[in-house]
């Protein structure tokens, strides 16, 4: 099978030419998560697109069709000139999601089993469309077509590089539970230091007269507790002797995104662990047709000492189960909070790839050599 690659125009105008299809296209991926649809694209573009002294980013939109014209794949990138207005800086061509991790996972959005071809098609496009820019003048070759000098990639499948000279740099985990539609036979299945963790919060909290609930919030409801989330998620980062966790809705920029995204989301749900009448733990979450998306959280440290996180994500994924879902993704980071659950795992692959020429390999290089030394 062929497969053609095209770019958009970088305009509104290009966005909604295939917003309809990228939208059925993601709702297609057998493991759903946020950040690869179009609206996580689109409202990020709009806040983290960046036109300085030091940065700008120049919006990519390639589309990856077959010989029936079915839409294979959509890889939403920028390219990154550094310094921003420099003819003699570097051109890296990434994918959007280029933050604090508020963008857990980034890449191309490919048809189940299409991800490797549609990398190394895409791959060959650029490296052909390069070559045809060599003769452009600089300001030429910050359009559509060419002008990069290498490709920071994401969301590869792990073995199955898109060309020649492709550098591997990291491997992220995302964390999958597959759920039953009984939580009582779910949780007997669940290993006996969950078991136990789960045991020990409900008993800690019963024990000093605590009485808590758990609800699941959405519309106004969530736009107006997620002030409370960033809160607790800036306490929880401030905590010492446990293991860190960065404040990644420090920003104002981050929050403003977040709340956008929020507000056009139908799919986001907000998690609350209410305790006399204030929220203790917050998680948010992305609910799909059969599977839940855990995001990031927050909580008092005031009540660490009852594992209210732990609390909360059990009563999630109770509430899972008892709405049928299948699954329960949470998220990426390997660390004790996801892989005590015994979750599948699922392997995606980052790394970088020369595109242009001698200019292109020197740049590079001098630049892995920063990289190596920091």
């Amino acid at each position: 099978m062929t497969l053609h690659v095209t770019a958009l125009p970088p305009t509104e105008a290009g966005w909604q030419a295939i917003w309809s299809e990228w939208e059925a296209l993601d709702e297609a991926r057998p493991i759903r998560i946020p950040f690869t649809g179009p609206l996580w694209c689109h409202r990020w573009w709009a806040h983290y697109r960046r036109d300085t002294l030091f940065a700008r980013d120049t919006l990519r939109l390639y589309v990856i069709r077959d010989n029936a014209h079915r839409l294979v794949a959509v890889a939403p990138m920028m390219m990154t000139r550094r310094p921003g207005r420099s003819p003699f800086g570097t051109r890296e061509l990434q994918f959007l999601g280029a933050d604090t991790n508020l963008t857990e996972l980034r890449g191309m959005l490919a048809a189940p089993g299409e991800e490797a071809a549609a990398a190394a098609a895409l791959f060959a496009f650029l490296a052909q469309s390069d070559a045809q820019s060599d003769a452009q003048s600089d300001a030429q070759s910050d359009g559509q077509l060419g002008g990069q000098d290498w490709v920071q990639w994401h969301g590869l499948p792990p073995g199955a590089p898109p060309g020649p000279g492709f550098r591997p740099m990291a491997t992220v985990t995302d964390h999958v539970l597959t759920l039953s539609s009984d939580w009582a036979i779910f949780r007997s299945k669940l290993p006996r230091n969950v078991k136990e963790a789960l045991r020990k919060g409900h008993n800690s909290l019963a024990r000093d007269q605590h009485a808590w609930t758990m609800t699941v919030l959405d519309g106004q409801a969530l736009a107006d507790a997620l002030p409370r989330l960033m809160t607790l998620h800036t306490l929880r980062s401030q905590r010492a002797g446990t293991v860190y966790h960065p404040d990644l809705f420090g920003s104002p920029r981050a929050q403003a995104f977040i709340t956008d995204y929020i507000s056009h989301a139908a799919h986001a749900r907000l998690f609350a662990l209410t305790i006399g009448g204030q929220y203790v733990a917050l998680r948010l979450g992305f609910l799909y047709r059969n599977e839940l998306y855990l995001y990031y959280s927050g909580y008092d440290p005031a009540w660490s000492r009852y594992s209210v996180m732990t609390t909360l994500v059990g009563a999630a994924i109770e509430w899972a189960c008892a709405q049928g879902l299948e699954r329960v993704n949470l998220s990426t980071g390997t660390d004790v909070s996801k892989t005590r659950w015994r979750p599948a795992i699922i392997e995606t692959q980052s790394g970088y790839q020369v595109v242009g020429g001698l200019r292109s390999r020197l740049a590079f290089a001098a630049v892995a050599l920063r990289w190596s030394r920091a």
